[in-house]
């Protein structure tokens, strides 16, 4: 994929997921208070029980977290699942919680050229539209559900 596909990729990402984090619950770790250890960030980012079906609708939703745009999951009627992201079929079986967790909340910290958005972060960010400003894009329950979902993924 040229230079200039791979940037409009990340373009169509970043419009197509929408804010949905307004303001910080109660029991919410902040963007800003998010404790990384080597590759992953241990603690969940709330105290809410995190949920595998909502997370599975979360990855699935093309409007809310919008991950088939750029990754294949192991749900064969979804059609139409990305490519350019690694396939999340059997992620569970090599990542832990806190490995996944640390992807979906920022992934640059782990891959400076990564073309995958950070779904909880809102500082330093470069390019963002004046709705998006200081809001994350998923928030901490759903980043847990996610978490959930993929966890789940072991074959």
């Amino acid at each position: 994929m040229d230079r200039l596909a791979r940037r409009h990729l990340v373009a169509v990402a970043l419009v197509m997921a929408p804010t949905v984090c307004v303001a910080q619950q109660v029991g919410e770790v902040a963007p800003s208070d998010v404790r990384i250890v080597g590759d992953a960030i241990p603690e969940p980012l709330t105290t809410a029980s995190a949920d595998k079906a909502r997370g599975r609708s979360i990855v699935l939703d093309r409007s809310n977290g919008n991950c088939l745009i750029c990754h294949q999951v192991p749900v064969q009627e979804e059609r139409f699942q990305g490519n350019v992201g690694p396939d999340l079929s059997g992620v569970g079986a090599h990542l832990s919680a806190g490995q996944i967790r640390l992807r979906l909340v920022d992934q640059g910290r782990l891959n400076a050229t990564t073309l995958m958005p950070p779904f909880y972060r809102i500082d330093g960010l470069l390019r963002v539209g004046q709705q998006y400003k200081g809001h994350t894009v998923l928030s901490a329950l759903e980043i847990e559900d996610v978490v959930a979902y993929l966890v789940s993924l072991k074959d």
